[in-house]
């Protein structure tokens, strides 16, 4: 179900792309809404972009061992990546992505996605809409952005941010019924790896898995 994304990362290419660009750069359970078909790697979590959080997201500062080794090595790559900019950039993306999924908003996910993940998202939105069912998703607070983990396979950066929100979801029956879902407030977490080349001038970061805890 369930992103950029001047920061120069922008979130490498996501906060300056998402306050610019609109997102240039990038991206449990869940309840309420029906998650894309698992692929690998698997779709992710849908909510709501823009709306403000009901107390401020903790942003974790501290870095375990190993993911402050891979980061080092990335710095050495690409000197002006932070992670404290890509963590904020990667909470816009997370917000614009959920929502793109629950508006049906193919387009912004298009370019915030990679091709797997993509198809995912893509075919969820198309069975939502061929069952005449509507999402609503709502983010109700950001309670925890971290990066969990962090890899560099050469040039290529991978980097795992474990999201932890306070999460309303429904799906709506063609006839106005509640399909799945409720009112209720449940707490979510998600594991959502963002990947770019940093030897590439591109500074798109996107999003190439999902999963949940």
């Amino acid at each position: 179900m369930q992103g950029s994304f001047p920061l120069d990362l922008i979130l490498f290419g996501m906060v300056a792309a998402f306050l610019v660009l609109r997102l240039r750069s990038v991206l449990g359970k869940r309840q309420g809404y029906e998650r894309p078909p698992e692929a690998a790697p698997r779709p992710a979590t849908p909510a709501a972009v823009g709306q403000p959080t009901s107390r401020p997201t903790a942003v974790s500062s501290q870095l375990p061992a190993a993911v402050a080794q891979a980061v080092s090595r990335m710095r050495g790559v690409d000197p002006n990546f932070e992670p404290a900019q890509f963590l904020n950039g990667a909470e816009g993306a997370f917000r614009m992505i959920v929502q793109a999924f629950a508006s049906g908003d193919r387009a912004t996910l298009r370019g915030l996605l990679a091709d797997d993940v993509y198809g995912g998202f893509e075919g969820a939105i198309t069975a939502r809409e061929n069952a005449g069912e509507k999402q609503r998703t709502e983010i109700r607070a950001m309670n925890d952005v971290a990066i969990d983990s962090a890899e560099l396979r050469g040039t290529v950066a991978d980097v795992t941010v474990r999201f932890v929100s306070d999460q309303v979801n429904i799906t709506m029956a063609a006839d106005g019924s509640v399909a799945a879902g409720s009112d209720a407030i449940t707490e979510l977490t998600d594991l959502w790896t963002f990947q770019r080349d940093l030897g590439q001038p591109d500074p798109t970061w996107k999003l190439v898995a999902t999963r949940s805890l």
